[in-house]
């Protein structure tokens, strides 16, 4: 069995790091933030959804300097400002250890990925990093997902995908496999359940089921 886990909002909680990045970018460029402020709502969509959500009247040109002055601001200090949510790494050395095969499949780029994931203690418990390439390909979830699964060779019915946001669950359903929420990032259990989740979990432990889940699928 394979489990593909996003990582922003599902395995760690980068809410300060990425918040103080956008505020940034925006302050670099000499545009003020909305006036609602920058929400979490804002965690999980590629960069360039993002401020194009943040700064619907810029150009192109501006949405790719805001998104590099992100990135520069991200890679030296902005991803360290991140935790790892309670409970994460004992569920994920449980899975391990039941015999699944575990993948980080985010859409931010695969090297930011790593060192994050490096950082934070969490590279052992999985079999590889899958994220955007340095131009930005496989950023959105659906084509991130299918390129995993074409690269390792994993069979849809014995995997399942697990993140916080929409476009998670929307990249599960799009490559026709198990599709599962987690509650504890910065998605809503309606915005989980409109898009199609075939599973809620509302706390990390509830990940225990998998397997079985995945068994009874056929896989």
């Amino acid at each position: 069995m394979n489990i593909l886990f996003d990582l922003d909002g599902t395995l760690t909680n980068p809410r300060e790091g990425i918040l103080k990045c956008l505020r940034h970018a925006l302050h670099k460029l000499g545009i003020p933030p909305p006036s609602y402020g920058i929400l979490p709502e804002n965690i999980g969509p590629p960069l360039e959804a993002i401020f194009q959500n943040l700064l619907p009247e810029q150009d192109a040109n501006t949405i790719q300097q805001a998104v590099k002055i992100y990135r520069e601001c991200y890679s030296v200090s902005g991803m360290y400002e991140n935790e790892v949510y309670p409970h994460i790494p004992e569920i994920l050395a449980e899975l391990k250890c039941r015999g699944a095969r575990l993948y980080i499949a985010t859409s931010k780029p695969a090297s930011i990925a790593r060192k994050v994931s490096d950082n934070f203690g969490l590279t052992e418990y999985f079999s590889a990093v899958f994220g955007a390439g340095p131009g930005g390909e496989l950023a959105a979830k659906p084509e991130l997902l299918s390129h995993i699964l074409s690269a390792e060779f994993l069979k849809k019915g014995e995997t399942a995908m697990v993140g916080d946001r929409k476009y998670d669950v929307l990249g599960a359903r799009t490559n026709g496999i198990l599709a599962v929420g987690a509650l504890w990032g910065f998605g809503s259990r309606e915005e989980l359940a409109a898009a199609g989740a075939d599973l809620i979990c509302p706390q990390p432990q509830d990940l225990s089921a998998l397997p079985e889940t995945l068994r009874r699928n056929g896989g």
